[in-house]
């Protein structure tokens, strides 16, 4: 299974453009345009998360709420030394052993202009033979973007806070079977909602839907938080790219790519809902949609969701991607087309009596 030319230029658009925790600001105006195609209103927060809203004309129909996250894990600039090289902060959960040498992108904040670099590294032939097999932390790393001194630096109007981004571009494996880039963690959920949304422009549903991507997950969840508060949905599934665990042959891990989509049960934010639970599951079932169970140690704009007002039933659905927060994540097309086939039929299918009949009397 590999994705249409329409797809593969929406990939390619989401997973290229830059937008960390609270830079979001190119994504936000790719989804606005696209979204905006399809929905009967635009709504925002008041961070810069964006849903579309398609409405069904039903009094008392469930609201619906559907999201991905807009920001992808990176680094601000901290400080500038001297010589024109530049400190690093990260935002998002970064591991220190992916970055020395991986190419990147300083977008200075007064221009908008991005220059590349790269994450310094000192040759072992330099080091003393300790400091040769040891790892360096994030806060002794470098980007050089070929400065002569810091002078040079601010001319080009960059300053502490603006954004870095990993240089990861996008690339179709095995004729589009798999899917190399940056930033599958979360342009997966960006894309799938206008997908998804796109898909329904002609139908008619039994709730009002409520899709998009919220703002500042990596950073603490945050634009989900507004965003429930926002929307007061009745319920709601986040799109989400979780790590695979299936490139050490355990057939027995949770995230096996090219199996479908993940139905999260567990993880450090929230335990999902069951008779949310149930009724995702067995929809899938019913409809013929391959899907995984699965865990994880981290956490999804869910843990938010689930808690807003009295309590939403939410649940993160997503793909495998290997490599996450790495310039070089994976994701199977198969598992898109899943999760795809999935949000599509919960669309579809939802209505005030399942609702009330078949997920909240599990509350009840």
């Amino acid at each position: 299974m590999i994705p249409d030319d329409w797809h593969l230029r929406l990939f390619e658009t989401l997973t290229q453009l830059p937008g960390i925790s609270a830079h979001e600001m190119a994504v936000r105006e790719f989804m606005k345009a696209e979204l905006g195609k399809h929905a009967d209103e635009l709504v925002y927060d008041n961070l810069g998360s964006i849903f579309a809203v398609k409405r069904c004309g039903i009094e008392g129909a469930p609201r619906l709420m559907m999201s991905g996250h807009m920001d992808e894990v990176g680094f601000v600039v901290k400080q500038i030394t001297p010589k024109g090289l530049i400190k690093i902060y990260p935002i998002g959960r970064t591991w220190e052993h992916v970055l020395l040498a991986q190419r990147v992108k300083v977008y200075a904040g007064l221009t908008g202009v991005a220059y590349p670099g790269t994450v310094a590294s000192i040759p072992p032939h330099l080091l003393p033979e300790e400091s040769a097999h040891s790892l360096m932390p994030i806060d002794r790393m470098l980007v050089d973007i070929g400065a002569s001194g810091r002078d040079e630096v601010l001319a080009a109007g960059i300053r502490p806070g603006d954004m870095i981004v990993v240089d990861g571009p996008f690339v179709p494996l095995f004729g589009g079977r798999k899917l190399l880039a940056k930033a599958w963690d979360n342009r997966f959920g960006c894309a799938l909602a206008i997908d998804v949304l796109r898909s329904l422009a002609d139908e008619e549903l039994a709730v009002d839907l409520y899709i998009g991507a919220t703002v500042q997950e990596e950073s603490g969840l945050r634009g989900a938080r507004t965003a429930a508060y926002a929307i007061e949905p009745d319920l709601a599934f986040v799109f989400e790219s979780s790590a695979a665990n299936d490139n050490q042959g355990d057939e027995e891990e949770f995230g096996q790519q090219g199996k479908g989509v993940l139905m999260r049960f567990l993880d450090r934010t929230s335990i999902t809902h069951r008779g949310l639970f149930r009724w995702a599951t067995g929809l899938c079932e019913a409809e013929g949609i391959p899907y995984q169970h699965f865990m994880a140690l981290g956490g999804t704009d869910s843990g938010e969701i689930h808690t807003s007002r009295s309590g939403c039933p939410a649940m993160t659905i997503g793909v495998p991607s290997r490599y996450i927060h790495t310039n070089s994540s994976i994701m199977d097309y198969a598992d898109y087309a899943a999760a795809r086939d999935f949000a599509l039929a919960a669309c579809r299918k939802l209505d005030a009596a399942a609702f009330r009949d078949e997920i909240l009397a599990y509350s009840r």
